[in-house]
C-alpha cells in the first residue's frame, strides 16, 4: 500500500479535466477557477513524477500515463460515491438491525417476516446474517437471535427456547435400506456423536458421508433426499409439515438453546419492543405446535 496518497481534490480535478478535455470546463463543473485546476494537475504530476497531459495552447490531451490513470481514478471515485451513498442506510429513522445465523433466517425467520411486516410496517428491518456470533459492543446491532450466543456486556440475555434434535430424511428414502442411506454430518458439536451418547439408537448413521459447515444447508440436503441428518425440531418444523422430512424414530435429544441478546441502547426502543414481542408470540405458537 502507498505510504503517501495524492490529494483527493487533485484526483477529482484530473478526472474532470481528462473526461471533458479542458481545464476550463473542469473548473466550471467543479466550481473552481481554471488556475486552481491547473495547480491541482501540476501537483498530481509532481507527485507522480510524470506528465499526464499534453498541453497545446488552450487544448489538452492525455498522455499514455494519463489515459491509464483515468480508468483507475474513475473506478475509485465511482466506488467511493457508492460507498458514501450506502451510508444512508445507517441513519434511517425507523431502522432495526437484527442479527441471526443463515440457517435460522432461511428456515424460520424469513418465512414469517411477511406477517411481521403486515403488523409493523413502520419498522425498517435490516436482517444481518453471520456465521459467527456478533460482538454487540462493537457492531451496530439492536438484537441478535441465535443458538450459539451467551451473555455479553451491555446487553440483556434471555433463553427463548430449548431445542430438540432428531434423525430424519426425505420420505422417499424410507424405502432404502438403512445401510445404503448417506449420512449427512454437520460441524456443530451436537451431531451424530451427540445422538449416539444421548439416545443410543442406531438409525444407520455412518461416520462417512456428506459434510456441511452450515446447519441450514444440512437441513436443505436432508429435505432434498441426499441422506439422513440430525435436525432441529424448530428449524425443521416447516419442512416436516410440508412432508419433505420424516423422522426415523420418535426419540428426540437435547439440542441447543435459542436465545437473544438485546443491546441496552436499543432495549427501550419501540422498534425493538415490536420485534421482540412478535418474536416471542411466534415462538410460543411453534412450541405449542411442537407439543
Amino acid at each position: 500500500m502507498l505510504k503517501h496518497w495524492p490529494p483527493l481534490n487533485a484526483l477529482r480535478g484530473f478526472e474532470a479535466a481528462a473526461r471533458l478535455g479542458s481545464f476550463h470546463k473542469a473548473a466550471e463543473e467543479l466550481h473552481l477557477t481554471q488556475s486552481a485546476i491547473s495547480q491541482q494537475i501540476r501537483s498530481l504530476e509532481g507527485f507522480l513524477e510524470q506528465p499526464l497531459f499534453h498541453r497545446n495552447g488552450r487544448s489538452v490531451a492525455l498522455t499514455d500515463a494519463g489515459q491509464d490513470l483515468l480508468g483507475t481514478t474513475q473506478a475509485l471515485l465511482q466506488q467511493l460515491a457508492v460507498g458514501i451513498r450506502r451510508l444512508d442506510q445507517y441513519r434511517k429513522p425507523n431502522q432495526l438491525v437484527v442479527n441471526t445465523s443463515p440457517a435460522f433466517a432461511r428456515h424460520w425467520l424469513v418465512p414469517r417476516l411477511g406477517g411481521f411486516r403486515q403488523q409493523h410496517p413502520e419498522v425498517d428491518l435490516w436482517l444481518f446474517t453471520t456465521d459467527e456470533p456478533p460482538e454487540m459492543a462493537t457492531q451496530t446491532i439492536d438484537i441478535a437471535v441465535r443458538d450459539d450466543i451467551t451473555a455479553q456486556a451491555e446487553c440483556s440475555f434471555r433463553v427463548l427456547h430449548a431445542d430438540r434434535l432428531y434423525p430424519a430424511c426425505h420420505p422417499a428414502l424410507l424405502a432404502t435400506p438403512a445401510a445404503q442411506r448417506t449420512t449427512l454430518h454437520g460441524e456443530r458439536e451436537m451431531d451424530w456423536s451427540h445422538w449416539a451418547l444421548e439416545a443410543g439408537i442406531d438409525v444407520g448413521q455412518q461416520s462417512s458421508g456428506l459434510n456441511f459447515s452450515d446447519p441450514g444447508l444440512l437441513l436443505d440436503a436432508a429435505c432434498d433426499g441426499l441422506g439422513i441428518a440430525l435436525v432441529s425440531r424448530l428449524l425443521a418444523q416447516k419442512a416436516r409439515a410440508e412432508k419433505r422430512l420424516h423422522p426415523l424414530v420418535e426419540q428426540t435429544i437435547r439440542g441447543p438453546n435459542w436465545a437473544w441478546l438485546i443491546h441496552r441502547d436499543s432495549e427501550l426502543s419501540p422498534l425493538t419492543r415490536s420485534f421482540s414481542d412478535w418474536l416471542l408470540d411466534q415462538l410460543a405458537d411453534d412450541v405449542q405446535a411442537l407439543g
